[in-house]
Parts: C-alpha cells; sequence; structure tokens
C-alpha cells in the first residue's frame, strides 16, 4: 500500500514534470497555441490527469512563471544588505551569462512578454507587474550605488534603470537569433561599467 508521504511525492514529481513540459511547449509554440493535451501528452497523461494538478492553462502558466521567478531569486538574490548596490550590480551580469545556459528559458521569456502586451492574455497583468517591480528594483541599486559615490556624475538611476532593463530583453532576442555565449553577458557587463567609476569586477 502506498503511504501518503509516498503519495505526496509522486504527486509533486508528476507535477515537476507537467512544468517542465509546459515551459518547453510555452517556450516554442507561445502559449496560445499551446493546448493541455499537448502537453499532458508529451507527460504521458491524460488531459484530464494533468487537470487534477492543475485546474486550467491559465493555472499551469501561473505555474510555469512563478517557477521561473523563484529559481532566478534563489541562484541571484544577492547584494540585498549592501549599501553600495555593487553587488547587486554584478548579480545582474551572473544571471544574464547563466541564461545564456538555458535557452529554452530565455525563450520562454521572450515569447510570453511578446504575447501579454494583448490586455486580454492571462499573463498580461503578471509582466506588467514584473517590469514595473524590475525597474524599480533596478533604479533602487542604482539609486544606492550613486549615493555611495559610484555612479558617474549626472546618472539618472530612474532613466538608467529602464535602459538596463530595455538591454537586457533587447540582448536577450539578439542571443535567440544568434547565440553567441558570450553576448548578453559582456554586453551588460560593458554597459554597467559605463555607468560606474568603479571596476565592477576588479582583477578582469
Amino acid at each position: 500500500m502506498t503511504s501518503r508521504a509516498e503519495g505526496y511525492a509522486t504527486g509533486r514529481a508528476r507535477r515537476d514534470q507537467i512544468v517542465e513540459a509546459a515551459t518547453e511547449l510555452f517556450a516554442r509554440v507561445g502559449y496560445r497555441h499551446a493546448t493541455v493535451l499537448q502537453i499532458a501528452q508529451h507527460v504521458g497523461i491524460s488531459r484530464t490527469g494533468l487537470l487534477h494538478h492543475f485546474g486550467s492553462k491559465e493555472a499551469l502558466l501561473e505555474a510555469v512563471l512563478s517557477r521561473r521567478d523563484a529559481e532566478d531569486q534563489a541562484r541571484f538574490h544577492s547584494g540585498v544588505d549592501d549599501p553600495t548596490g555593487i553587488e547587486a550590480i554584478r548579480a545582474w551580469v551572473r544571471l544574464s551569462r547563466h541564461n545564456a545556459t538555458v535557452p529554452h528559458l530565455v525563450s520562454l521569456y521572450a515569447v510570453l512578454s511578446a504575447e501579454a502586451c494583448d490586455p486580454d492574455h492571462p499573463a498580461h497583468d503578471y509582466f506588467v507587474r514584473r517590469y514595473a517591480g524590475t525597474v524599480a528594483g533596478f533604479e533602487s541599486v542604482l539609486g544606492r550605488a550613486q549615493r555611495a559615490g559610484l555612479l558617474v556624475p549626472g546618472a539618472d538611476p530612474g532613466a538608467e534603470s529602464r535602459a538596463v532593463v530595455a538591454l537586457m530583453d533587447g540582448l536577450q532576442v539578439q542571443w535567440l537569433l544568434d547565440p553567441d555565449p558570450s553576448l548578453m553577458g559582456d554586453v551588460l557587463q560593458a554597459k554597467l561599467q559605463q555607468l560606474l567609476v568603479v571596476p565592477l569586477f576588479p582583477g578582469r
């Protein structure tokens, strides 16, 4: 007889498989063109079985996006207590370099963020909040760097935060079309270094 703990573990494993399959399909064909049946077939279960774990396609999309955010937070949420902001700025470069190792996730966000410009898209509000939060977070970090005397004179943390976010997104699209492994990290690092009066990575 299967114990309750074993049942929970099996259920979690199945949910992880479903999220992985959905991530791959959403990245390849977009949310609108992917179907619950296709995702279920990829995992080897029925459509009804998938909906037992995720009650709707929208709920599955939310799980896909939430897991990506959680992974990035766990891996790159550094420099929170650094009053100068420099550690957080370095983490942006490390995240960009890491993204070159996960093309399916870069594709996922490129495809979904474009689709979600439509106000009727189920991820529209998510991306509105995500961009607002990202820009605000970057502005806060650059503001800390400015107060610490690390930004070049005259730099505007608000304007530069939007420019950096736009650069990162644009580099991801260019990289998907021409996957040079150094493109995203090197170009972003060069841009950030232009904003600083100290070396971003001393000794390199």
